[in-house]
């Protein structure tokens, strides 16, 4: 179905890692729980490392925007969480654990799929942890792919969202761009653009369908 002179976009632009993917919290609570972390631990290094008041330059900031191997990250990481029986942490691997329950959202890229359909130009943008990206599907959905690591640059940082937009050749204004945490969404509104906070597949598709109307009849 085509899509109306009365859409207020024409790019969706989208988070990988919790947005085309199930839950990046419940596969790390799992992890957690499977390795014997403890969810203090991880809480305090995320809020240290990824809160309001995080410090720059710290060991995920410097992964993201590809200034730090994985290796050292995982070993920065295994120093900083702590075990329910007080062993030490086998740094090797840890993402690779971290992320092991998460699996592709269908509903989700069904919506990247009608965009395309319905003339919308797609993105992905995403803060990466060291890949793990299935870059063969991502490129039959996205004509633009943006990742951290590759550009130097992360978000919420406005030069991310800059460069996303001005590779789909529109202004921000024209985009609507969809992440699960917050700060992203907030950064990606202060350069202008439309953006949703992602929390499951059918309050997103409606909010986007809302931005550009008839798109909702493309996505069953």
């Amino acid at each position: 179905m085509a899509l109306t002179d009365t859409r207020e976009v024409d790019a969706l632009v989208v988070d990988y890692g919790g947005v085309l993917t199930t839950s990046i919290r419940s596969s790390f609570r799992d992890w957690c729980e499977a390795d014997g972390i403890t969810q203090d631990s991880l809480r305090g290094l995320l809020g240290d490392w990824l809160g309001a008041r995080a410090e720059a330059g710290n060991p995920i900031h410097l992964l993201e925007t590809g200034e730090l191997d994985t290796g050292e990250f995982e070993r920065h990481l295994a120093a900083r969480l702590e075990t329910v029986d007080g062993r030490v942490i086998e740094p090797e691997g840890l993402i690779r654990r971290m992320f092991a329950g998460v699996r592709p959202d269908e509903a989700m890229l069904g919506l990247l799929r009608a965009a395309r359909a319905a003339g919308l130009r797609t993105a992905l943008l995403s803060n990466s942890w060291g890949g793990g990206y299935p870059m063969a599907r991502l490129r039959e959905l996205c004509e633009v792919i943006v990742i951290s690591g590759e550009v130097g640059l992360r978000k919420p940082d406005a030069a991310i969202y800059e460069h996303s937009a001005e590779l789909l050749g529109l202004p921000a204004g024209r985009c609507v761009f969809v992440d699960d945490a917050e700060p992203n969404v907030l950064g990606a509104r202060a350069v202008g653009m439309h953006a949703v906070w992602h929390t499951d597949a059918e309050s997103t598709i409606a909010a986007v369908a809302a931005l550009a109307p008839g798109l909702a009849g493309g996505t069953a």
